[in-house]
């Protein structure tokens, strides 16, 4: 039992579950009524409750003479003890024990993703988080009226779930307003995390706590997400491969039609179409991937086309990729094109 009882004479709230915010006095007998003194231990405060209605709330700690002591908190828990001197007494009475100390290292984490458009790249992102946050009790009547209500337990479990209800909402309008790339989130976790607060500390103030601090302490994205950005990565390793080897992202393209269209059953059927193809996708990632290719490329002029192609002709012809017949075969279709 969370409470001791001292020759019945003693009430007071010892050992308190670490998870439990509100405890109840549960009397037995005639505890209550013959109890001669409160003792309200550190970090601890006091509910009297009297027909449902809070009658008395007691911050201070320290040990009370309920029959001697002159303050308008006893002398109201006096008044309303006399009338509940038999057992049988339609008047209801209650003792709320609760937690007035610091409530530190409360975890938190987004049950879903946060769904946001990456400002940069503009495709949607999938953002998880996780951290800890510090409350307080300020105003224990106010909390114990409009959300414990009269429960004889009220624990952390239950105040975190309203907590991580309201906090998503914050992050996600902060994300859309802030336009922070996926690749910015780990450097504006703090900004994030300030704001965030800002935004949940008036929802804490109306349940009648204060939020101390609140932190994020770490963060990942759900599986599309993290495929999307690996693309992107593995794009970017290829233009600065590109860029070392002395050619740009078009001609590595082009490079990569030749080889698939080596590799097919039709030869050298694609290879006209598969030059073209290179050409063309190699143009359009140099004009729109981002920031890591804005050197683009440009469509080459026709001659510079052609002797590209005699090139790549003659290359595949010494690696004995097509025969000397068709060498000469292609190679004459391209000259007679110039």
């Amino acid at each position: 039992m969370a409470f001791q009882n001292q020759l019945k004479s003693v009430v007071q709230w010892e050992n308190p579950n670490p998870n439990d915010i509100f405890f109840k006095f549960r009397e037995s007998g005639d505890e209550l009524k013959n109890a001669s003194k409160l003792i309200i231990g550190p970090g601890q405060g006091c509910l009297f409750v009297y027909e449902g209605k809070i009658e008395g709330v007691l911050e201070e700690e320290g040990l009370y003479n309920l029959k001697t002591d002159n303050t308008p908190f006893f002398t109201t828990i006096k008044k309303f003890i006399t009338l509940y001197k038999s057992s049988e007494s339609e008047h209801k009475t209650g003792l709320w024990f609760y937690r007035r100390a610091d409530i530190v290292n409360m975890r938190w984490g987004t049950r879903s993703p946060i769904k946001y458009n990456d400002p940069i790249y503009t495709f949607p992102v999938g953002l998880r988080a996780f951290g800890n946050y510090s409350i307080k009790i300020t105003d224990a009547k106010s909390f114990f009226k409009n959300i414990v209500a009269g429960e004889n337990t009220f624990t952390l479990d239950q105040i975190q779930e309203i907590f991580v209800s309201r906090i998503v909402q914050p992050i996600m309008d902060y994300l859309a307003k802030a336009k922070f790339s996926y690749a910015d989130i780990d450097s504006q976790l703090n900004e994030i995390a300030r704001y965030s607060k800002e935004e949940t500390k008036s929802i804490f103030v109306e349940l009648g706590f204060d939020l101390l601090d609140f932190r994020i302490e770490g963060n990942s994205f759900d599986e599309d997400t993290q495929k999307r950005i690996g693309k992107i990565a593995d794009m970017n390793a290829e233009v600065q491969a590109a860029k070392l080897a002395g050619l740009d992202y078009a001609q590595v393209e082009q490079l990569k039609a030749l080889r698939d269209a080596a590799k097919n059953e039709g030869g050298v059927a694609g290879i006209g179409a598969g030059l073209g193809a290179g050409m063309q996708v190699g143009n359009m990632m140099g004009q729109n991937i981002g920031s890591p290719m804005q050197q683009q490329t440009q469509y080459q002029p026709a001659s510079d086309d052609s002797m590209t192609k005699l090139k790549m002709l003659k290359e595949m012809f010494e690696k004995e990729l097509i025969s000397e017949n068709e060498y000469s075969s292609k190679k004459q279709q391209v000259l007679d094109k110039m």
